[in-house]
């Protein structure tokens, strides 16, 4: 039987009582560790990561903690290499893949690090100026930010187990807010080993970082009024969490990120083949194909001019046809696996949804496995759909509707920019969409119009073709999060990230009083 890996609880490592849960290679479906909670002491683990762990972190100005989160990415630094094996064994990642993960995680804990330094030897944040409360200033409402008394739970998706902890992690630890990791089960080794060496090296308080692994049955009822919650998932879980008496009766403070069905848009004016054209297919592509599609702001609707369709099929399946799938391992593969069976087999029911409705322009079924088992491995290869008119892009409701988590995208022709926009919103709220063309006003047009509707808007030119950051990838100085069916919440951000983990509070006091406040 594999090795049973530790929980992290009440500032020492714990395991579960139960047998576990296996976490198997996606591509060789080799069992590699298992997982539990069974039988933890959520209550007390909480407690020592309030009491403990949030009056120590506390005690430090915003400079020392930021000194704590460099601390940390040194020593995450230094064990790249086991991370990267980790996840291409139990993710089934390509190397590159693999550092979206890996490399993101470690580049945004290090850009906390870096704007906790500037926020300098302070333990409070002021909210803007002082304003008086009569005709003379000399009684007065100063609002402060200040660090929650609470713990974070972080519930973690499966599909990013290292950015994923230290996109909130790392926000939280900066604000004084004791953090507590559950992360999917299907890949919570990564998360756990990345917790593990920097519990171990030291270089937090006792009970500022812990981690659960398994179920997470308990966790909810072991919150209290101060603590807050970020989740990552489904949308089915996330209204579990909203209807959970913590939020509903103990009014904790929830962030949620949820399904979304993300746009790529071609403006109008544009011919087949011009700059812009290219850098849209290029985009696509390679959003349907990094780490398997399995992102939560992978391009899945992609809308051009009605004239455009032909044109764009033929260049995007011409680019997915040259992606080779299989193990991960083998260095001509350039798309590993899905996380698991389950995984899989919710696309291939997504995929039968979207058919109902859509014509193939690219079938995944045509690439055959690279080093792997198509009986055992977890792969399944790209696929694009389409609907053949603007009036079929009308009438195709699922295309609009159904999210399916792997390398898929659907290929929608549109009238104008206004039917586009119209399209667009059928999605209801989403984290990301990019906008392709060359003239200027006509992208910032697009971009306002899209604005409503998304958290990110990511406008990509000619002039900007080496330079974009790309339409998936989540920069730590940007807002991550979406209206509507993302599920409304806001992480990142850069500074903006840490107001989830503060409370908001009006000082009313003289003058000289509030001079003192910071």
């Amino acid at each position: 039987m594999s090795e049973l890996l530790k929980n992290h609880l009440g500032g020492r490592w714990t395991a579960g009582t139960g047998a576990g849960t296996a976490l198997v290679d996606p591509v060789l479906g080799t069992e590699l560790v298992r997982v539990d909670a069974t039988g933890l002491d959520l209550r007390g683990g909480f407690a020592h990561a309030r009491e403990t762990g949030g009056a120590a972190l506390r005690a430090m100005t915003y400079r020392e903690r930021a000194a704590m989160l460099a601390a940390a990415a040194k020593v995450l630094q230094s064990k790249r290499d086991d991370y990267y094996a980790i996840a291409t064994a139990n993710s089934g990642t390509v190397k590159n893949d693999s550092a979206v993960d890996i490399d993101g995680g470690l580049y945004t804990l290090s850009t906390y690090a870096r704007l906790g330094d500037s926020l300098g030897d302070r333990r409070v944040l002021l909210d803007g100026e002082a304003v008086r409360l009569g005709k003379e200033p000399l009684f007065q409402s100063q609002h402060l930010l200040v660090p929650t008394r609470g713990l974070a739970l972080l519930i973690n998706a499966f599909n990013f187990p290292s950015w994923g902890l230290w996109e909130k992690a790392a926000p939280a630890l900066l604000s004084g807010v004791p953090v507590v990791v559950k992360p999917a089960t299907a890949t919570a080794w990564l998360t756990q080993r990345m917790v593990q060496d920097v519990v171990d090296a030291g270089v937090l308080p006792s009970g500022a970082l812990s981690v659960v692994c398994g179920s997470s049955a308990g966790l909810m009822d072991a919150l209290e009024p101060l603590d807050v919650v970020s989740f990552t998932g489904s949308a089915d879980t996330a209204a579990l969490i909203r209807s959970d008496a913590a939020v509903a009766q103990r009014s904790v403070r929830v962030n949620i990120e949820a399904d979304s069905i993300n746009s790529a848009l071609l403006l109008p004016g544009e011919a087949p083949g011009s700059e812009a054209f290219e850098l849209l297919v290029k985009e696509v592509a390679r959003e349907m194909t990094q780490k398997s599609g399995q992102k939560c702001t992978a391009i899945r609707r992609v809308f051009v001019p009605e004239a455009l369709y032909g044109s764009a099929s033929e260049a995007i399946a011409s680019r997915l046809a040259r992606t080779t799938v299989g193990n991960p391992r083998n260095e001509s593969v350039r798309m590993g696996a899905l996380v698991s069976r389950a995984q899989l087999n919710a696309v291939r029911e997504g995929l039968a949804q979207l058919r109902a409705q859509g014509e193939t322009l690219h079938d995944g079924a045509s690439h055959a496995l690279v080093d792997a088992d198509a009986a055992v491995a977890c792969c399944v290869g790209p696929t694009l759909l389409g609907a053949r008119n603007a009036a079929g892009s009308d009438a195709s409701d699922r295309l609009h509707d159904t999210e399916v988590f792997g390398p898929v995208a659907t290929l929608l022709p549109y009238r104008d920019t206004r039917h586009a926009l119209q399209l667009i919103a059928r999605g209801h709220g989403s984290l990301v969409a990019s906008v392709y063309g060359s003239d200027a006003k006509a992208l910032a047009d697009a971009a306002l119009g899209l604005a409503p509707l998304h958290g990110r808007v990511h406008v990509v030119s000619p002039d900007v073709a080496t330079l974009h950051t790309g339409h998936g990838n989540v920069m730590p100085q940007s807002l991550h999060g979406g209206p509507g069916r993302a599920g409304g919440g806001e992480e990142l951000g850069g500074l903006r990230a840490l107001n989830f983990y503060h409370r908001r509070v009006a000082i009313q006091a003289s003058t000289a009083s509030l001079a003192h406040l910071a």
